[in-house]
């Protein structure tokens, strides 16, 4: 029997969440299932997964093949990084302290990353709240140059001349606003 580590979906109309299950290839999508062995939710800032590492590797080791999208939530946690280790114990290259040290290193180092995010995301919320309450002065508009330095760049030397007329055209302008 072919078994399979995929997602099941669950959760409503346009809010997906995700049992990561281990299953009979031929059974359908949402249908029965051998082991639950974690889950997975995309919906949350950064996706939120919860995964049972031990019976995911074990699962692996007996053979099980892993579906694309499986396959990368399993790198993200570590799970086919510890398969290629312990293959690596197996063949003599790599001592068992050695494998399980350097597995702690990339769990560390991935954790460290997705605490990064999670801060990243809540100064985002913060921010934005502050900019819908009111509190926070908002960005100010940048100011556009006037018709000279469009001209600047000009090779032909009217560059001199833009900036003149460009001159004249704002005292007008402040001249007409006094005025008023």
């Amino acid at each position: 029997m072919p078994v399979k580590i995929r997602l099941a979906r669950r959760g409503r109309k346009k809010a997906p969440f995700y049992h990561i299950v281990a299953a009979d290839a031929r059974s359908p999508r949402d249908g029965k299932f051998i082991e639950k062995l974690g889950s997975y939710n995309p919906m949350t800032k950064p996706a939120t997964i919860d995964l049972d590492v031990d019976k995911t590797f074990s699962w692996l080791e007996k053979g099980a093949q892993p579906t694309d999208t499986a396959r990368a939530i399993l790198k993200f946690k570590g799970v086919m990084y510890k398969k290629h280790l312990s293959r690596g114990v197996k063949k003599g290259a790599l001592t068992q302290d050695q494998a399980d040290a350097k597995l702690k290193e990339f769990i560390d180092a991935k954790d460290a990353k997705v605490a990064a995010r999670f801060e990243q995301t809540k100064q985002e919320k913060e921010a934005f709240l502050k900019m819908v309450s009111g509190s926070a002065k908002p960005k100010a508009k940048i100011v556009e140059a006037d018709a000279s330095a469009g001209e600047a760049f000009r090779e032909d030397g009217a560059n001199e001349e833009a900036a003149e007329v460009a001159s004249e055209v704002a005292d007008q302008t402040a001249a007409s606003s006094e005025e008023q």
